[in-house]
């Protein structure tokens, strides 16, 4: 019997001619992430347990991403990124991305944004590779055919000094998306479908393998909006195998070596689901779950006080191009929050055209607000001045991938997790709107 993608690149993580899901086994890391939510704890757990003047196990193996809680007068948080700097310069790290300067992000030629996008952006995420990292979406890597998973501090604390980890090798579920991706959908409802119909604990400690015609056709930036969603069900990574277009993404971005794997035909899966996509609809998530699932035009009747566009799920470079598409020429009714993931992201906005407009151009003439520094910003709601922090009880349509009480501010508000398309529509009439509506 042959083996799963996941089960591919932990074997040979783990130096094992096969591995079986239930086996434990001690995993090498090709890389380990933390950013400055976990990171000061993952470095304090690492100092107690390997002593004030241990070495991390390997520097060039270790990325720092301040992206959480920036942007904040909130002293706090800013001490954070004091800790991860001050690790970074006693243990010489190559890649800590800084942000020195908080009141103007593009005075940090190091700093990044949000780290999932800023990993792929950078290079650091390659097929065959094992990524571990202290949040959960780091699952949103698998979609480089690699094994990518979020742990906690002290899981990171012992893979800082030994540069391994003991895993169980999770159960796969497979995903096969077929047919034709219809001109009003993407990603994010292909992954919204997938979690409505399995539950937030459907895919508990097991990993989703995605493929199919229709995730052959996508970018790598689409691609990695649905692995980014895999934890929303549970899961503990997602793959899709590598590509051409995976390895022209990555050859572009870095010249270190890596082997794709590949799931072998007889492997065997603890659950197989497939799905015409040409037969699928615009969905969301309802409040207060990413699992409580809606066709868009059953709940076109809720009005709504704000759009948030935005985050590692929904603050990618085609993000902003869909709904720049769909806000073209048009007038926003409700306050359209903009977050880029990242310092390209945002950079992209002011040089990518549609019609001779620059996307920005197209948002601002729109009356969006203004695009904001790259950084998590509202998704995690944040100290009381982050920005498109949700305030009171509002009810928003966000690109986001959590919509439980609080996760965007106020423990009151509604959020419904949607496509670009969909909210971009939505921010045109006020109230959750079917992209087809525009199309």
């Amino acid at each position: 019997m042959g083996m799963t993608l996941t089960e591919k690149i932990l074997a040979k993580a783990s130096g094992k001619s096969r591995v079986s899901p239930g086996e434990n086994i001690w995993v090498n890391a090709d890389l380990l992430m933390t950013h400055d939510v976990c990171g000061p704890g993952t470095i304090g757990v690492f100092k107690r347990e390997f002593g004030q003047d241990a070495k991390v196990w390997d520097k060039e193996k270790l990325v720092l991403i301040p992206d959480h809680y920036i942007f904040t007068k909130d002293a706090r948080a800013n001490r954070n990124i004091d800790i991860l700097r001050e690790f970074a310069k006693e243990q010489d790290i190559k890649y800590f991305y800084d942000i020195t300067d908080l009141s103007d992000f593009k005075a940090n030629p190091d700093y990044k944004g949000v780290c999932h996008i800023a990993l792929a952006q950078e290079g650091h995420t390659r097929p065959g590779e094992v990524l571990f990292g202290t949040d959960s979406h780091t699952c949103n890597a698998g979609a480089f055919g690699q094994f990518a998973t979020g742990i906690g501090n002290t899981d990171a604390a012992f893979v800082m000094g030994t540069g391994k980890l003991l895993l169980k090798i999770p159960a796969s579920m497979k995903f096969v998306f077929d047919g034709e991706m219809p001109p009003y959908l993407l990603a994010k409802d292909l992954i919204l479908q997938v979690i409505g119909d399995i539950g937030v604990n459907g895919a508990t400690y097991r990993a989703l393998q995605i493929e199919g015609e229709a995730i052959a056709k996508m970018t790598m930036e689409e691609r990695m909006t649905i692995c980014n969603m895999a934890i929303e069900a549970g899961g503990k990574n997602a793959t899709i195998t590598p590509d051409q277009t995976t390895f022209d993404y990555v050859r572009s971005r870095t010249d270190k070596p890596f082997e794709a794997l590949y799931a072998d035909a007889d492997a065997e899966y603890y659950y197989v689901k497939h799905y015409d996509v040409s037969k699928l609809e615009p969905v969301v998530a309802k409040p207060h779950s990413p699992d409580n699932r809606a066709l868009v035009r059953e709940v076109q009747d809720v009005k709504i006080d704000r759009v948030y566009i935005g985050s590692c799920t929904g603050g990618k470079t085609e993000d902003f191009y869909h709904a720049a598409q769909l806000i073209k020429g048009q007038q926003v009714k409700v306050p359209t929050y903009l977050v880029p993931a990242t310092q390209k992201v945002y950079n992209d906005l002011f040089s990518l055209k549609i019609d001779g407009l620059t996307l920005s151009e197209i948002f601002l003439q729109a009356g969006c607000i203004e695009p904001a520094s790259p950084s998590c910003a509202g998704c995690l709601g944040g100290p009381q001045d982050t920005f498109g922090r949700v305030n009171e009880a509002e009810v928003c349509v966000s690109t986001t991938n959590r919509n439980f009480p609080g996760r965007m501010g106020n423990k009151q508000a509604q959020i419904y997790l949607a496509s670009p398309y969909t909210a971009a529509a939505s921010a045109l009439t006020g109230h959750i709107t079917d992209p087809r509506d525009f199309m």
